[in-house]
């Protein structure tokens, strides 16, 4: 007679064995027809599966986010099976869930076009309107292997040879279609009716470019027909923001294949790229923190003491002198304990916090490289903070408080923390990782922070806190971290002399704020749509003349803006007053200045918003004002 417990802390107790979507029918029909699967003690199942003996159970819907991956990866079968009645030679490979949807990968004779993918589409609706049961099978790796080479399934059965275990695999049936999976599945197809098929890719096969290209289907499920349309009305919006298109429409930067993955800077992005720069400077400064500048090319010796050598491997660009080695530095770390190991350092120096704006080098794979989001050269935001094991709390405290003001002046308020503790191959001893990772909690906890945990994915050398910035779509950017360091000082043989004249090594804190500063600007870029704030927009105001006779004048306010360190331009084109607004405009541009007959005569100027707001007339001496206010304040 097993008991089951339901999250809400009740009990029931059966007289026999039930599966999950029983045990949800003797609660209530409505909650019956919207299981999907369960979690029995902690293990996410099938609705199918039989409850025999005492255990927890949460019956998991499509309100759940467990619910919502069930989904996808019904999805993803339910996609395949559509691609083997519609092209029966093709060949099904893997089919994962990936953040807001699935894939599949398959080996066809022939490319698929966007046709196809209509195609498809409407055959994996009729499939659901079939409302075909999904059902869970085990089979012994031997005979799965031979049922899908029987299949014609090649790619299939070489997965199931690779599995190391001699062990039973399950199989999910639904119709004419079988394919090998852990599961769980949704109980019938007819529970996956909200999907749309994406866009086909290349993906070489186990993701090896020595491999054959296969064909990859991406496809989104969802739960409600309003969250479909609100994720594709998301993804509308990003191609819009897209950093890239703006960059050029608004001449920031650009890319070329002469130099893949590396940033040509145009005057206008430039001048957002300084603004950050030294707007970062400026709080370190204010921050203790003593800016420094280490070489680009440094001996191959030093990164294969520091370990990076071994870790970096190809992605080291390198290059060849005088019978040495080098690298052209993958990060700034190695170098900064460099400049701490000159001259004998005291337990009174510590904390030592150096920072350095470290342009660095790693060859990316081409596929990956994306705009300002993934680079080969990248300049980051980079500092090391050298100090005790007493000394790491106050300092991860500090630097929280210094990064969430960063963040707040440029727009971002809602920002996601994750704590990672120590992994299984790791340095160092068990009571260094516990002092270090109580004092991360205690820094996130005595600031009634919220966090996550990430058991398990702290560095090797030590446990770190992550901090993501969540952007006006909803979409994440991992940017800040602290992480903690027992390794590196000890192998680059930093120390400092302690309260008994003792030789100790110190603790090394890596931090950044922004991450890297071509990437920190390309999520500006996206958030703000191009249209920057004032303090970073690269031209803050155009003057335009109405006409000639009012030139003389237009040019004088510029002048006299220019003297205060305004970013003005100005236009004295013979051209329709409109005609420019339209065109200034486009150009995101945050404040227009008219200049006619009445502002000529008024010593004044008539201002207008980005947003096409008539803000009236000004003296010259309350634009300034405004404006530098404006600027100061970071609105």
């Amino acid at each position: 007679m097993p008991v089951i417990t339901l999250p809400d802390g009740s009990k029931r107790e059966y007289e026999h064995a039930l599966s999950v979507m029983e045990i949800a029918k003797s609660i209530g029909s409505r909650l019956a027809k919207a299981t999907l699967a369960g979690r029995v003690n902690d293990e996410l199942v099938d609705a199918s599966t039989l409850i025999k003996s005492d255990a927890t159970l949460e019956i998991i819907t499509a309100k759940d986010d467990a619910g919502l991956e069930v989904i996808r990866h019904s999805s993803a079968h339910l996609l395949a099976q559509a691609v083997k009645q519609l092209f029966p030679e093709a060949q099904v490979t893997i089919g994962p869930v990936i953040e807001n949807g699935f894939f599949y990968d398959f080996a066809y004779k022939r490319a698929f076009t966007p046709e196809d993918l209509k195609t498809i589409e409407k055959k994996m609706a009729h499939i659901v309107a079939q409302n075909i049961e999904i059902s869970r099978s085990l089979l012994s790796r031997d005979d799965a292997i031979h049922f899908f080479k029987e299949q014609g399934e090649d790619y299939k059965a070489e997965i199931i040879a690779s599995i190391p275990v001699n062990e039973d695999l399950s199989l999910y049936k639904q119709g004419d279609f079988i394919d090998l999976c852990r599961g769980p599945h949704v109980p019938s197809t007819s529970k996956l009716k909200v999907f749309k098929l994406m866009k086909i890719a290349g993906a070489y096969w186990r993701g090896n470019s020595d491999n054959e290209m296969l064909q990859r289907i991406y496809g989104t499920a969802w739960a409600t027909k309003a969250d479909l349309n609100d994720y594709l009305h998301r993804l509308e919006e990003a191609e819009k923001r897209d950093h890239r298109k703006i960059g050029k429409t608004l001449n920031l930067f650009h890319t070329q294949e002469e130099a893949p993955g590396m940033v040509f800077w145009h005057e206008k992005g430039w001048v957002i790229y300084q603004q950050v720069e030294q707007y970062i400077r400026e709080k370190l400064r204010c921050n203790g923190y003593g800016e420094i500048k280490t070489p680009q090319v440094v001996d191959r010796t030093l990164w294969e003491k520091s370990g990076h050598w071994d870790k970096f491997g190809d992605m080291i660009f390198t290059t060849h002198s005088e019978h040495r080695d080098y690298a052209i530095k993958p990060m700034n770390c190695p170098c900064h304990v460099q400049v701490y190991n000159q001259g004998l350092k005291s337990y009174r120096d510590l904390p030592i916090r150096l920072a350095e704006f470290g342009s660095c080098h790693r060859n990316e794979p081409s596929g990956t490289l994306h705009g300002l989001m993934r680079v080969r050269n990248f300049v980051q935001d980079d500092a090391h903070i050298f100090c005790t094991e007493d000394q790491i709390q106050t300092e991860v405290s500090t630097f929280i408080d210094l990064l969430f003001e960063v963040y707040a002046d440029f727009g971002f308020d809602k920002i996601i923390i994750k704590l990672s503790t120590r992994p299984e191959k790791r340095v160092g001893d068990d009571s260094v990782w516990d002092k270090a990772e109580t004092a991360l909690e205690l820094a996130l906890n005595n600031k009634k922070l919220d966090w996550g945990l990430q058991p398990g994915e702290g560095a090797f050398y030590g446990p770190k806190i992550e901090f993501s910035l969540k952007d006006c779509l909803g979409r994440v950017w991992q940017c800040g971290t602290i992480q903690v360091d027992f390794s590196m000082p000890e192998r680059l043989n930093a120390s400092y002399i302690d309260e008994e004249s003792q030789r100790k090594t110190p603790v090394m804190l890596h931090r950044a704020i922004l991450g890297s500063l071509e990437r920190f600007i390309g999520i500006l870029i996206e958030e703000h749509a191009g249209m920057f704030p004032l303090w970073l927009s690269p031209v803050q105001l155009v003057i335009m003349n109405i006409a000639a006779k009012h030139q003389e004048y237009t040019e004088k306010v510029c002048t006299e803006l220019q003297k205060h360190g305004l970013r003005v331009k100005i236009d004295l084109r013979n051209e329709k007053i409109g005609f420019k607004i339209r065109e200034h405009s486009m150009q995101r541009i945050p404040y227009l200045a008219i200049i006619g007959d009445k502002e000529m005569s008024e010593n004044t100027i008539t201002l207008r918003s980005q947003k096409g707001d008539d803000l009236g007339s000004s003296s010259i001496d309350d634009l300034v004002l405004n404006l530098k206010q404006q600027i100061d304040q970071r609105k």
